[in-house]
């Protein structure tokens, strides 16, 4: 659980008044490169999330619990390599398309 911190002189919202998107994105991102730093184990901390998103793909092939839960998660990993893959073509698509509004202009 984390320290309990002290209240800031400033107002909350005083930090992200005047950033421009780029350096807001700046921020975010070093704020997560110095929580991961100080992770001791970043697999356990993503488990609860890794298996919450595997159960979505195991509803999806097997929405009445009917089959047996080796065969539900065979499934269900085939399920979410298709997503992803599927994922995987539509940014082929996008990159060709922007390519080639690229080499036109």
């Amino acid at each position: 659980m984390r320290a309990k911190r002290t209240s800031s002189t400033r107002p909350p919202t005083s930090g992200r008044q005047g950033m421009s998107p780029a350096e807001r994105r700046l921020r975010a991102q070093l704020a997560a490169h110095v929580q991961w730093s100080r992770e001791p184990d970043p697999t356990a901390r993503t488990a609860n999330a890794r298996a919450a998103f595997l159960a979505r793909f195991e509803r999806e092939v097997d929405p009445d619990s009917r089959l047996y839960p080796e065969e539900r998660r065979r499934r269900a990993e085939h399920a979410r390599r298709a997503y992803f893959t599927r994922l995987a073509l539509a940014s082929a698509k996008a990159r060709r398309v922007r390519r080639q509004g690229s080499a036109r202009g």
